[in-house]
C-alpha cells in the first residue's frame, strides 16, 4: 500500500566528466579528457510510475543515472529534488535504490538466502515475509532454493531488482535492465517493474537502449537523450501528441519509442547525413525548450497536479531520512551470511570447505610421504632444514591460495555494498576474519600434526602447539597480506603473482634457510627484521636443531661415525675416503645460518624463543588491524569504479 507520494525532481542538470576512457595513469594525474556530458536536463517522476530513459549509446543516460543516484565524479549544477529536499548521498542510501547493469552475489547461495542475508532494518518473521512478498511479485517463487550460478539471465537479473526492493525504495533506478534478453523476457521483466510501481508506490527510472513496442503501455513517462540534450521529457501518450504537433507524426504500425529514438539519434553513415542529423536534433532540442513545458510535467495517467486518492500532495512534509540498521545487526547479517556461503552441500560450499579445511592438510600429507624416511645421518640436518621451508611455504602460499580463490568475490559484493550505504569496510573485513581465522586455525591444527612428528624429538605437547601457532600466525599473515593487494588489484591473478613474489623475495633473504643470513650484505641483513619469515623460522630452526638429537655430530652413515673426529678438517687433511662430517651438532648448523660473529647464536637475540614467537604474532595481527584501516582510506573513483561496475 502508497503511504505517500513521492516525487523525484530534476531541473536544470548540467554535469560535466570523463567523455574518454584513459589509461591508469591519465587517470592517476588527471590527464583525461572531460566535457559536458548532461545539459539542461529536467524531468518529473511520481511514485507509481515508470520512467524510461531512452537514447543511442553515449547519449548520457547512465550519466544521468549516476548524478540522481550521487555516484557522478564531476561538477554538477542544477536541482535533484525528492519532495522538495535536495537528493544527497545519505538520503539515496537511505530511501532509494540503483540496479546496476552489472551485479555479483555471494556464489554458493540461493536465490532466498541472498534476499534474506541483504541488510536492512527488518529482522526475523517480517523479513521473511518480505522476502517471500518479493519473489512472489518477481516470479521467483519456484527458484527460491535454486543456487545463484544456476539461475537464467532473466531470473538472475529479477534478483539483483528484488535485492533492491527488499529495501523498499521510494526512487528506483535501473541501468538497462533488459539488456540482452529475449522479447519474452523484456516483456516480462518491463511489466513485473510496472506492477511493482504500483504496489509499493515507487518511482522507477531506467533505461533502454533499444525499446520494444510491447513494453510502451507500462512506462508512463519516457526522456528521449542526445549527447546529453533532452529531445523530449514527459507523458508516454503525450509524446505522440507533441511529435505530431511539431510535424513528426508516427507513421502507422511502427514502434513509436523506436521512431522517436532514431529521430533522436545522430546518423554517422555519411558526413551529409552526420551534419543533416546534427542540425535536426539541435532543432529539436531547441523546440522543446520553447513548447515543452506543459508536456514535461504531465504524464500519461495524471496530469500537472499529480496526487493519490490516499496519499499526500507534493508539498507534504514526508519523512526521508529514517536512519539504517546497527551495525551490531548488519554485522551479524554479514556473517551469517559468509557461513551460509560456506557451510552448505552444494557446489561452492563445499569448495569452499575443502579450501579452507582440507587443502593445507594435503599438502603437508605429501611432505609426509616426502620426508617419511629421514634418518638421523649427517644429511638431515639439510633435511630438516628442508622440512621447515616447504612447511613455511607450504602455509604461506595455501594462505595467498585460499584468499584468491575465495576473496575476490565477497570483496567485489562488499565494493558494490557499500556504495549502498549499507556498511562499511572494517565491519566486512571483522565479519570476514571472524569466519576465516577459526577455519585456518583447525586446519593448520591438522596440518601440523601430520608433519610434526618429523620436525625433531619435541619434548611436550607445549612444542607441538608452539609449532602450530608459528604456522597459524604465517598463514594468517600471508592471507592478510593478500588481501591488502586485493583492495587496489582487481584481477586476482595479477594479485597472486604480486604476493607469491614478496613471498619469495622474504623467504629467499629472511628464512636463513636457502641462504645464510650472515653472508648478506649489511642493508639486507637489517632488512630482514622487517620480514615475518625471519622470526618465524628463526623460532623453528632453533626448537629442531637444539634438542637432544642434535646435540652432537650425526653419523655420516650406517658405516662411518663422526663422533671424535676433527670432522670437516681431519677429512681434508688425511685425504683419505673417511665421511664428510660437516656439522659437529645442531648448534654448529645455527652457528653457520644466523650468526654474524663468533658470540654463542643460542643467546643471541635471533634465537630468542619468546621474542620470536612474540613478534611472529605481532606480524600476523599488525596485517589484521592495518587492513582495517587500509579499507577505511578513500580510494580515488577509477580505482573504485573497477570494482563496482
Amino acid at each position: 500500500m502508497i503511504s505517500s507520494d513521492y516525487i523525484l525532481e530534476l531541473c536544470n542538470v548540467f554535469y560535466s566528466g570523463q567523455v574518454e576512457p584513459g589509461s591508469c595513469v591519465q587517470r592517476m594525474v588527471g590527464n583525461i579528457k572531460t566535457g559536458v556530458i548532461l545539459k539542461d536536463v529536467s524531468m518529473t517522476v511520481h511514485s507509481g510510475e515508470v520512467l524510461a530513459v531512452l537514447g543511442s549509446k553515449g547519449s548520457g543516460k547512465k550519466a544521468l543515472l549516476d548524478v540522481i543516484s550521487r555516484r557522478a565524479q564531476g561538477p554538477v549544477r542544477g536541482q535533484i529534488l525528492l519532495n522538495n529536499q535536495p537528493m544527497s548521498l545519505c538520503l539515496f542510501q537511505q530511501r532509494c535504490g540503483y540496479v546496476t547493469h552489472k551485479c555479483d552475489f555471494i556464489p554458493g547461495l540461493t536465490v532466498e538466502q541472498t534476499l534474506y542475508y541483504t541488510p536492512t532494518k527488518l529482522t526475523g518473521y517480517l523479513k521473511k515475509s518480505k522476502v517471500k512478498q518479493v519473489m512472489a511479485d518477481l516470479a521467483l517463487s519456484q527458484v527460491s532454493n535454486r543456487c545463484i550460478d544456476r539461475l537464467t539471465q532473466s531470473e538472475y537479473r529479477r534478483l539483483m531488482i528484488g535485492v533492491q526492493l527488499i529495501k523498499d525504495p521510494v526512487v528506483l533506478l535501473l541501468d538497462e535492465p533488459t539488456w540482452d534478453l529475449d522479447p519474452l523476457n523484456t516483456y516480462l521483466v518491463v511489466s513485473i517493474l510496472s506492477n511493482a510501481a504500483k504496489k509499493y508506490g515507487t518511482a522507477i527510472v531506467l533505461t533502454m537502449e533499444k525499446p520494444r513496442s510491447d513494453v510502451f503501455p507500462f512506462l508512463e513517462r519516457v526522456l528521449y537523450l542526445c549527447l546529453g540534450d533532452v529531445v523530449y521529457t514527459g507523458g508516454t501518450r503525450q509524446m505522440l501528441e507533441y511529435f505530431n504537433a511539431i510535424g513528426f507524426p508516427c507513421p502507422q504500425l511502427e514502434n513509436p519509442l523506436m521512431y522517436y529514438l532514431c529521430l533522436s539519434t545522430v546518423d554517422r553513415r555519411s558526413r551529409e547525413r552526420f551534419v543533416e542529423s546534427n542540425h535536426q536534433i539541435s532543432a529539436l532540442v531547441e523546440k522543446f525548450k520553447l513548447e515543452g513545458g506543459a508536456y514535461r510535467k504531465g504524464s500519461s495517467v495524471t496530469g500537472p497536479n499529480h496526487t493519490l486518492d490516499h496519499g499526500m500532495s507534493h508539498g507534504s512534509k514526508v519523512p526521508l531520512l529514517l536512519g539504517r540498521a546497527s551495525s551490531f545487526s548488519t554485522g551479524c547479517t554479514i556473517f551469517v551470511r559468509l557461513l551460509s556461503a560456506t557451510l552448505n552441500f552444494r557446489a561452492d560450499g563445499i569448495r569452499q570447505m575443502f579450501l579452507r579445511l582440507f587443502l593445507l592438510p594435503l599438502v603437508f600429507f605429501f611432505l609426509w610421504t616426502f620426508y617419511r624416511e629421514m634418518k638421523d645421518f649427517q644429511h638431515t640436518y639439510i633435511t630438516r632444514s628442508g622440512l621447515i621451508f616447504n612447511s613455511l611455504a607450504a602455509v604461506y602460499f595455501i594462505g595467498i591460495a585460499n584468499t584468491i580463490l575465495m576473496f575476490p568475490a565477497y570483496r567485489t559484493r562488499y565494493f558494490q555494498e557499500s556504495q549502498e550505504g549499507l556498511y562499511g569496510g572494517t565491519l566486512f573485513l571483522l565479519t570476514y576474519n571472524a569466519v576465516s581465522i577459526p577455519f585456518s586455525f583447525l586446519s593448520t591444527a591438522g596440518a601440523s600434526a601430520i608433519i610434526y612428528p618429523f620436525i625433531g624429538s619435541f619434548q611436550n605437547t607445549l612444542d607441538y602447539l608452539y609449532f602450530m601457532l608459528i604456522l597459524w600466525a604465517c598463514y594468517i599473515f600471508s592471507e592478510q597480506q593478500t588481501m591488502a593487494i586485493l583492495m587496489i588489484v582487481k584481477d586476482h591473478l595479477s594479485a597472486a603473482v604480486f604476493s607469491i613474489y614478496i613471498t619469495c623475495v622474504c623467504l629467499t633473504l629472511s628464512s636463513g634457510i636457502l641462504r645464510s643470513i650472515k653472508g648478506l650484505q649489511d642493508w639486507l641483513y637489517y632488512l630482514t627484521y622487517a620480514t615475518q619469515t625471519r622470526y618465524a623460522s628463526a623460532f623453528l630452526n632453533r626448537k629442531v636443531f637444539t634438542n637432544p638429537l642434535l646435540n652432537q655430530a650425526l653419523a655420516f652413515d650406517t658405516k662411518r661415525n663422526c663422533t671424535n673426529m676433527n670432522l670437516i678438517e681431519t677429512s681434508l687433511l688425511n685425504g683419505h675416503n673417511s665421511a664428510y662430517c660437516r656439522y659437529a651438532s645442531g648448534q654448529s648448523y645455527l652457528s653457520e645460518r644466523y650468526s654474524r660473529d663468533h658470540t654463542d647464536v643460542i643467546f643471541s637475540g635471533i634465537l630468542e624463543e619468546d621474542l620470536n614467537i612474540g613478534i611472529t604474532f605481532a606480524f600476523a595481527l599488525g596485517m589484521i588491524v592495518f587492513n582495517l584501516f587500509l579499507y577505511l582510506i578513500p580510494l580515488p573513483a577509477f580505482v573504485k569504479a573497477k570494482f563496482r561496475e
